[in-house]
Order: structure tokens, then sequence, then C-alpha cells
């Protein structure tokens, strides 16, 4: 039976940033869905029951299926994998979070929290992902002026509380076969760490968003990294 590509964006940004590849995957004969976590916050937390449930809920009936995880969604991959045991096949992380081994972990490091802080609202809600950087820093991650509005456009305002919220870590999660891929200089201490772990490591260069710029060649490395 064919492998279904569960393609899970960070929910600081939104599902196009990985339409792009899911499009290549189905035009290859692949099966790709993409869960929408756009509303992932609306209401109170804990925010990280509801990011598996929808992603959970996107994917098919049954079937294998490969998580397929990007930036900070790779943190949920372990709870994603728990929830379709004995239907994962494979775990791949694209320039994304590596989750620990066991325990808890949150969506942001300790020394990102006072950056975060600096530019939280009095409700406690940020400005978008892309409204963090420079100019020249967001513009560089977007092959046009076309694919950037969408996915800036479709981005929501998450609170604070997200990125400091504990996300539980199921135990032994990691013995499923992974593969790690990534981007940009941010991610290779990540990448390294992967390494140390015995999973095959891989780098097609690019900013954090590349999936949207060489949606071929990341499609290539899931397939292969899937299916090898």
């Amino acid at each position: 039976m064919d492998i279904t590509f569960l393609l899970v964006h960070s929910p600081s940004v939104g599902p196009a940033t990985w339409t792009p590849v899911a499009e290549v995957l189905r035009a290859r004969g692949h099966r790709a869905v993409v869960p929408s976590l756009v509303d992932v916050t609306a209401g109170p937390g804990p925010y990280w029951p509801r990011v598996v449930d929808e992603a959970v809920a996107s994917a098919p009936p049954e079937g294998p299926v490969t998580v397929v995880a990007h930036s900070n969604a790779g943190l949920f991959a372990p709870l994603i994998a728990d929830a379709l045991r004995g239907r994962i096949s494979t775990c791949l992380f694209v320039d994304a979070a590596l989750p620990p081994r066991q325990g808890t972990v949150t969506a942001a490091e300790p020394e990102f929290v006072p950056f975060l802080r600096s530019m939280t609202d009095e409700s406690g809600v940020l400005p978008r992902w892309t409204d963090w950087w420079a100019e020249e820093d967001v513009a560089a991650m977007f092959p046009d002026e076309a694919t950037r509005r969408v996915v800036v456009t479709e981005q929501p305002r998450l609170p604070l509380a997200y990125y400091l919220e504990e996300i539980p870590v199921p135990s032994r999660w990691d013995h499923l076969t992974s593969a790690y891929l990534w981007f940009g200089d941010a991610y290779a201490a990540i990448a390294a760490e992967a390494a140390e772990r015995g999973w095959p490591v891989a780098r097609i260069p690019g900013e954090h968003l590349h999936q949207v710029c060489a949606p071929g060649e990341v499609a290539d490395w899931l397939v292969a990294s899937a299916t090898g």
C-alpha cells in the first residue's frame, strides 16, 4: 500500500509552506496531505493536543504514514507518531527542531524567550513570524512575491504561551526510522545531533523556508528517505 506523506507545518506559519512539495509529490503519484494548524491556539491552552489532533485527523484512515515535520513542528512528531502507532513507517525532519529522547520540551529555547517577550503585546500575543525578522532576511526566504504573499497572509499570531508550554515527549519514540534534512546554518548543530543519533542526514543549502523554493529537491529527498 502506498505511503502517505503527512506534511506538518510549524504552527508559527501555515500550510502554504508545504503546499508546493505536496503538489510535486502528488504529481509524481504519491499521496500527500497537509493539515492546517493555523487555528490551534484559538482558545486557552494547552495547545499541543490540538496540533496532534489536527495532524492525526488529516491522515487517511488506513495505510502507512510518513510524518514530515518542518521547524518547530518537529517537537510534535513523536506525539503524532504515537497517536498513529503501528502505521508510521518513517519520521522525517526538515530544518526542524529535534525532540529529546524523553521528558518534555518547549517550542522556544530558554535563551530565545527574552527576544519573544520583547515583541509580545499587552494581550500576550506575538506578531506574525515573518514580522520578527529584517526585511532582507524575509525576502530571501521566498522564490517570488506571490509565494511570499500567500505564506505571510495565512500566518497566525500566536500567544507567547504557545512557545512556553511544556510539550510531552513519549519515551522511546526515536526507535522509529528517522532522517534529517537541513537547509541553513541555524540548523547545523541540530543536524549534527541527528547524525549522532545514527540518522541519515542530508543538506540542501537554502533559507529556512527552502521547501517553497526547491520543492522538487525536497520531494526527492522525502521519497528516497521514506522508501530507501
